[in-house]
């Protein structure tokens, strides 16, 4: 169903503050019931399998109860983590309750307000995020805590591309500290959380090095990051670019996390978000998305793109009808920056 043809909150309903005297209170009260009950499409499975178990759905619209707010989706990123949910290979750690939902990052317009929820608009441009795997949708249900005000000069897949890795990079950054004369290694450097820990690292002052394939090292470079090619010789050629390595971020796994400690990196000062076992069997941080999850890391995060001091990439964009392509996209792997749906 093409958003044109949604019944949304109408226009008219912002207004009746001003042309009638109507409460702000009263006004959400009448917006809370516009949508309910219409049917939305929403992406969903019901068994976990590749990409063919994703489906395009009618299910009913969100209503928004106390503490939250409904948004109108104009982007949702896809990320990997999603993927391997989907398939069931982290059933042990996040398993899905079937049917599920897909996603966490959003950007889009408030279209509905709880009834006491303060400091937020209707038709307000918001960049948000669920838990509730739940935001590849044209409506999707979101905590009032968890959105911030959408700067106008963030582009909208930028916008809705930005929790998962933003927060994730962020939170992977501050666990290894980096500072003025420190050298600091990532790998998977030009991928989603990769192509933004780069920068947030350069913005402490350090060196960074960036592994990535040749294809990525101009994009690096135009970053202010040293690339090195990563696979066999590794190690070699990171010390042929750096003197010493002070901190190393990884966000890919297979064997990273030793390859930091050869390079001499104190454990404290080593983050994965990919090699968990690596953190109990060396005592090297795990710090990801869930320590950087706020709407105040998505506001300092999208005042940065906002300025020109970030770049988040994006790689390709979808309509939700073609969720399922969108996927077989990332799955591919080696992609530069991340893939947005256009609900």
């Amino acid at each position: 169903m093409p958003l044109s043809r949604r019944r949304a909150p109408p226009r008219w309903a912002s207004e009746i503050p001003v042309r009638s005297g109507i409460t702000p209170d009263v006004l959400r009260l009448t917006l809370a019931g516009t949508n309910g009950g219409i049917a939305m499409k929403a992406v969903r499975f019901s068994e976990y399998g590749d990409v063919d178990v994703l489906n395009v759905e009618d299910v009913p619209d969100p209503v928004a109860g106390p503490g939250q707010v409904v948004v109108q989706v104009k982007a949702a990123g896809i990320n990997p983590g999603e993927a391997k949910i989907r398939s069931g290979l982290l059933h042990a750690r996040w398993p899905a309750t079937f049917p599920s939902g897909e996603g966490s990052d959003l950007a889009g317009v408030i279209s509905q307000l709880g009834p006491d929820v303060t400091g937020l608009a209707v038709g307000e441009d918001v960049i948000g995020y669920t838990d509730n795997r739940s935001s590849q949708a044209e409506y999707a249900l979101v905590e009032a805590a968890n959105v911030t005000p959408k700067p106008a000069a963030v582009p909208w897949a930028v916008a809705g591309a930005l929790f998962v890795v933003g927060a994730t990079a962020y939170a992977a950054v501050r666990a290894v500290a980096p500072g003025p004369g420190e050298v600091v290694v990532v790998a998977g450097a030009a991928g989603g959380v990769g192509s933004i820990a780069v920068q947030l690292a350069r913005l402490t002052g350090a060196t960074v090095v960036g592994l990535a394939s040749d294809a990525n090292h101009a994009w690096l470079r135009n970053r202010g990051v040293i690339p090195v090619s990563y696979g066999d010789g590794v190690a070699d050629r990171i010390r042929a670019a750096a003197a010493h390595v002070d901190a190393f971020i990884d966000t890919v796994g297979g064997g990273y996390v030793e390859l930091a400690l050869e390079l001499g990196v104190e454990p404290a000062r080593v983050d994965t978000i990919a090699d968990f076992e690596a953190v109990g069997k060396y005592g090297v941080k795990a710090e990801g998305n869930a320590a950087g999850a706020s709407a105040q890391t998505l506001a300092d995060l999208a005042g940065l793109i906002a300025d020109g001091s970030l770049d988040v990439p994006i790689a390709a964009t979808f309509p939700l009808a073609q969720v399922r392509e969108a996927y077989r996209e990332l799955e591919r792997g080696h992609t530069r920056g991340k893939i947005v749906l256009l609900p």
